[in-house]
């Protein structure tokens, strides 16, 4: 296999442009800092609210976590229903799946408006359970599922092979209203789409500072009277909120394209549109792409917290082989290309959308798993913005200051690599909120660093 990302072979066959980064100084009356999908997305709200948007990007629009992804468009990321349920309830729990709902409308209908070519597939979720103990988290996924009021199909260990062939598999919850897509393609569409309604986008400009209202990159700088910062990866130099933020590291990889016996010893039923994933803590994800390639993810306990980027091969060839053994009709298939990729990631598995504690200009969207969640939180710090008077009931599920269970002064005794995962365990396995599913609790905001704390409040 080679080492390479797939999505960025596809760009081969487009028309859209590199844009040349920032010279000299620009004004604004926002500038967003961040060309994934919630950067993309704010800028989107605020150029179509008559805002005038700079949009800086280090990469490419799309080329870190977005353009990385397995483009999954579905509300389950990290956290299933039934973990939502436990942890808020049942009320709550609708609030927060709706969340990442609003997030698959917010992507799919900007694709249908904008006739952006990105590759959407229909996909019905399909979620297997591995073993005895997959079998029971189907079963309370299917509870939980019915007790929220949302519609879903439950295959046992009978009838899961009319659909999915998978060895092992004994049980699974299917749900549609989901979708596949390339999403670095959606994030070059999205891009042109933006600079046509007059965005300002410089792509290979990343900052390296923002004082107070300005944001400095290597070449240039802009003034904005509001920033959005919607990165991953922030180095702590740029902000100490960089703290309340770390990654999970996964691996993809793709196949030749399949013919339709392959395609039938995966999914042998008519509906060949699925995505699927498994029960697993460190679990597998595959679907097909529309020119009918397999798309294969997946990770190891050892590697998935470690601080340092993995590429060699050998995680994902574990996940291919065993992907194999549970499909072994496709056991002759060839995977010609692997990618690592670092998903940015909260203690609590849940994104901040929030001001900035010492500077009400500067909003963060941070840590958001999965394209649904980063498309939502970027439309949603657009709109509190615009609207200062708004602050909807989900600002309490998304702000800085929210309780851990490794609270923020232990992080720096035991380390972030062994906080976060253990605050990741326990949020997806354990936590279940004392207050009534209502995270008013919470740890003192993070501490700011001398010179933030001096900056001029506005």
């Amino acid at each position: 296999m080679i080492l390479q990302n797939w999505w960025y072979t596809t760009l081969l066959n487009t028309k859209v442009d590199f844009q040349p980064p920032l010279r000299g100084r620009l004004a604004a009356d926002v500038a967003v800092v961040g060309g994934g999908i919630a950067g993309l997305h704010a800028a989107l709200h605020l150029v179509r609210a008559g805002r005038k948007v700079v949009l800086l990007e280090r990469n490419i629009c799309g080329g870190s976590s977005t353009g990385k992804s397995a483009g999954f468009l579905t509300p389950d990321s990290e956290l299933e229903l039934s973990q939502l349920v436990r942890r808020y309830g049942v009320e709550n729990a609708r609030k927060v799946w709706g969340i990442a709902e609003q997030g698959v409308k917010l992507i799919v209908d900007t694709i249908r408006t904008f006739n952006i070519s990105c590759d959407l597939q229909p996909q019905d979720s399909l979620y297997v359970g591995i073993g005895a103990s997959g079998a029971k988290a189907v079963a309370e996924e299917m509870e939980s599922r019915a007790k929220v009021g949302l519609a879903a199909t439950h295959y046992d260990q009978k009838s899961l092979p009319g659909i999915n062939a998978g060895r092992g598999y004994t049980a699974a919850v299917r749900y549609g209203g989901t979708y596949g897509i390339n999403a670095m393609l959606y994030a070059q569409e999205l891009k042109e789409t933006l600079l046509g309604l007059g965005v300002k986008i410089f792509e290979s400009a990343e900052v390296t500072a923002i004082n107070d209202h300005t944001i400095t990159t290597h070449l240039g700088s802009v003034t904005a009277d509001h920033i959005i910062v919607c990165i991953d990866k922030m180095p702590r130099d740029l902000h100490p909120i960089a703290e309340e933020v770390y990654h999970a590291q996964t691996f993809l990889s793709i196949t030749e394209p399949l013919d339709d016996h392959d395609i039938d010893g995966l999914f042998p039923g008519p509906d060949k549109n699925l995505m699927c994933w498994d029960s697993f803590l460190i679990y597998s994800y595959y679907r097909l792409t529309g020119d009918r390639r397999l798309l294969l993810g997946g990770g190891s306990a050892v590697t998935t917290f470690l601080p340092k980027d993995i590429t060699v091969a050998n995680v994902i060839n574990s996940v291919i082989a065993d992907f194999k053994n549970r499909f072994p009709a496709l056991a002759h298939i060839m995977f010609i290309q692997y990618w690592p990729g670092r998903i940015d990631t909260t203690k609590d598995l849940i994104p901040i959308v929030d001001f900035d504690p010492v500077q009400p200009h500067l909003q963060f969207v941070l840590g958001c798993v999965g394209l649904p969640w980063a498309a939502f939180c970027g439309y949603y710090a657009a709109r509190r913005l615009l609207e200062p008077s708004f602050c909807h009931e989900y600002c309490n599920y998304l702000k800085i200051a929210r309780r851990y269970f490794i609270p923020r002064w232990l992080q720096g005794v035991i380390g972030k690599t062994a906080t976060f995962s253990i605050n990741n365990a326990y949020s997806k396995y354990w936590q279940s909120d004392a207050n009534g599913g209502h995270p008013n609790q919470h740890d003192a905001a993070p501490a700011m660093d001398k010179k933030t704390a001096m900056m001029k409040k506005t």
